[in-house]
């Protein structure tokens, strides 16, 4: 007897893949330690790293000058956005042709709603077309993971990797996801999962069987969230849109700088990234923020709201300008410094009232 058709999820993830791409352009990488990133005389830090190269534990985020102590053989590039973006175009057009409904989570992630599927037979063939089409394509790796939710594709893509294939069968979830540790799922970072296991839940099957009120008094509202989804039962939809939040842009600096030419010149810099996105995604915003690391590694923020939102790099520079020349001091000095715009409104809307 044939069930009743179910609601299905896929969550894909190209692996490793801004190294990837740059192994698969250039064919002399292959099978080497590569890393894709900023210098590390500048203080640059990994962006992504081929599977090669997380042999030697390099991950991304690191400081470069780590990886390369880690990996005195690691072949370090310069990242190529553009690039990255065109094989990322390429690759949701795959997508495209199982389903419409797609959130992209960053160049190389995104969920894919299927709709309701007759059967484990079909979702499994769709999956193993798309990882098939990918591959010819492109030639990288893509991991697929499945469920009935978001929570069980993307724990499911993550224990499949890398270049794997793992659904989960409606009424599985459970089973699946009990014995796994509670930080495989998502929003759960390292001071959350100390807290629970230092209150003796260490895996999903611990907490998707505590007390409810329980958890809402040592993690607040967030505890009936993760309870829920640490059963598999997340309701959260598949989102093809995801609004833009902020606009931002921000650099390390080479070195610990106190002088305000230097600043300026970055701020300028900055400013300009800043107002070419917000004219390319039609937004304006009323809220300039001004993200500033110190030579200790003190970070702080500064904000500036105007009464009317704005898309001008002019007015971001002079915005921000203002939050800096606050926080310039003798013998102060800065290594890091960033900009965003929030508080949005679409140019468009802002277009039709004014006239």
């Amino acid at each position: 007897m044939k069930g009743a058709p179910f609601p299905f999820v896929l969550h894909a993830d190209l692996d490793a893949f801004y190294a990837s791409v740059e192994q698969t352009d250039d064919p002399s990488l292959r099978g080497k330690p590569v890393v894709v990133g900023g210098s590390p005389e500048s203080r640059g830090v990994v962006a992504a790293s081929s599977y090669e190269a997380r042999n030697f534990g390099i991950r991304s985020a690191m400081p470069m000058r780590t990886a390369v102590r880690l990996c005195p053989h690691l072949v370090r590039i310069s990242p190529r956005f553009d690039r990255y973006r065109q094989v990322s175009e390429r690759v949701m057009s795959i997508f495209r042709t199982v389903t419409q409904t797609i959130e992209p989570l960053s160049l190389d992630e995104a969920y894919l709603d299927l709709g309701e599927q007759p059967s484990m037979d079909q979702a499994t063939d769709i999956a193993q077309r798309l990882r098939v089409k990918v591959k010819i394509d492109t030639k990288l790796a893509v991991t697929i993971g499945g469920g009935i939710s978001k929570t069980v594709a993307k724990i499911a893509s993550q224990i499949a990797k890398p270049d794997g294939l793992l659904l989960i069968a409606p009424g599985e979830e459970e089973s699946f996801l009990a014995p796994l540790g509670v930080e495989m799922l998502s929003g759960v970072g390292p001071k959350t999962a100390g807290l629970l296991k230092s209150n003796g839940i260490s895996t999903l099957g611990a907490l998707a069987s505590a007390d409810q009120a329980w958890l809402g008094k040592i993690l607040g509202r967030r505890g009936p969230d993760l309870k829920q989804r640490a059963t598999g039962t997340d309701s959260s939809p598949v989102e093809p849109h995801r609004e833009t939040k902020s606009v931002s842009a921000e650099t390390t600096l080479a070195r610990d700088v106190a002088e305000e030419a230097r600043l300026v010149e970055e701020l300028t810099r900055l400013s300009e990234s800043v107002a070419a996105r917000l004219r390319k995604e039609s937004l304006r915003g009323r809220t300039v923020t001004l993200k500033l690391r110190l030579s200790d590694f003190t970070t702080f923020t500064r904000q500036s709201t105007f009464p009317v939102a704005i898309d001008d790099q002019q007015q971001i520079f002079e915005a921000a300008y203002e939050l800096l020349s606050a926080e310039l001091s003798p013998g102060r000095k800065f290594r890091l410094i960033g900009v965003s715009v929030t508080n949005f409104q679409r140019s468009i809307q802002l277009s039709l009232l004014e006239r």
